[in-house]
């Protein structure tokens, strides 16, 4: 244990704080680490920031390259080398993706010179541990913890790689910081639901969405489907077009403000193949709007409970489509949904899980007032 009446001071090491679920939970727990007398300095690889957060900001990416060669990556790893040593970390937390074995290895055996936590945020564990169980022990059985974002991620690192140092810590949730910004203005005069995500790759499956979504009873009664995000859209204007729904699914791109759109969709949809701990469905609830999900792994089985959503069968898109119908149709069910949503945020609030971190690492500080 860090001796008491000190001034700590934590690396969070993330790829960027900009767009990505990772990002925003290190940018949350800046926040609070920061409001608990804790120096922080976030060291981010890409140069790409847009969340608020606190502390120091230390940009790898202002050295890289047009051509990220070898020599430039090497050159990275010897400016964090040498900050790490510099700055002498009572903690050092990664909340990147890590898919490059050796540079991780490097990085795990090497470069990080303090008790180092390693977060797991996808079910798809070998976006962050190697599928070698011998190298995956080699990085990681000898850090501080290995934090995943739901239980069924840490049961599954610990049963594949045999790690013993799992924890499950929530990604937080932030309600001041939503409440600050759902109410702002939108431009949408039609009722909506929503859908919100990255559809760089197939994983949220939009695509198959906007054609469920196409087969329920919400286009004849007007109720339209506005996806939020970022990608490449030309195949989801394809299906829209084939679907004849280009009247009726929106594609509004990357938001800065999601919320202001969350808080006003009559709900929110969950169609993803897998997941970490989505916190699109956090978010939602704090702006008060239910969510219907498919029970993926992992994560929307940990939130929804019942009262506040619709859990469906991973991946039956017919039974997906008729929770979509339900949730218009009966008012009853949709208004007990609504009435529970803020309540189910409690365990996920900034303050809950700030504090479950800050007893991980041992530290006791003045709480914030």
């Amino acid at each position: 244990m860090i001796e008491q009446n000190k001034k700590y001071k934590i690396a969070l090491i993330g790829f960027r704080l900009s767009a990505g679920g990772s990002d925003r939970v290190m940018a949350r727990l800046s926040v609070f680490f920061e409001k608990n007398q804790i120096e922080v300095h976030n060291i981010i690889v890409m140069d790409e920031v847009s969340y608020p957060f606190a502390g120091k900001l230390v940009n790898l990416g202002k050295y890289k390259n047009q051509s990220n060669g070898g020599l430039n990556r090497i050159k990275r790893m010897r400016v964090l080398k040498h900050y790490l040593r510099q700055e002498k970390f009572d903690f050092i937390i990664d909340f990147r993706f890590r898919i490059k074995p050796l540079q991780e290895l490097l990085l795990a055996k090497w470069i990080y010179n303090a008790p180092t936590i390693f977060t797991v945020h996808s079910y798809l564990i070998d976006h962050y541990m190697p599928n070698a169980s011998w190298l995956t022990r080699l990085m990681y059985s000898n850090a501080y913890a290995n934090v995943a974002v739901t239980q069924q991620i840490q049961q599954r690192f610990e049963k594949q790689h045999g790690l013993s140092n799992g924890v499950t810590i929530y990604n937080p949730i932030d309600v001041d910081e939503i409440k600050a910004k759902k109410d702002d203005a939108i431009a949408l005069e039609y009722p909506f639901i929503i859908a919100i995500g990255q559809f760089e790759n197939p994983i949220k499956q939009f695509d198959l969405l906007i054609e469920q979504y196409g087969k329920t009873n919400l286009p004849q009664q007007n109720i339209h489907l506005v996806i939020v995000g970022s990608g490449e859209e030309r195949k989801l204007l394809s299906v829209i077009y084939q679907n004849q729904l280009s009247e009726k699914v929106h594609l509004l791109g990357y938001q800065e403000n999601p919320f202001k759109y969350l808080s006003k969709a009559k709900f929110l949809v969950l169609s993803s193949q897998n997941e970490g701990l989505p916190n699109v469905i956090l978010e939602a609830m704090a702006c008060e709007t239910p969510v219907v999900a498919f029970d993926c792994p992992s994560g929307p089985s940990e939130i929804l409970k019942g009262q506040n959503g619709i859990l469906v069968e991973n991946q039956n898109w017919a039974a997906l489509g008729n929770a979509m119908n339900k949730m218009c149709e009966d008012e009853d069910f949709y208004a007990a949904c609504k009435q529970h949503t803020l309540e189910s945020c409690t365990p996920f609030l900034l303050e809950n899980i700030g504090q479950q971190w800050l007893n991980l690492m041992a530290i006791n500080t003045p709480a914030h007032e």
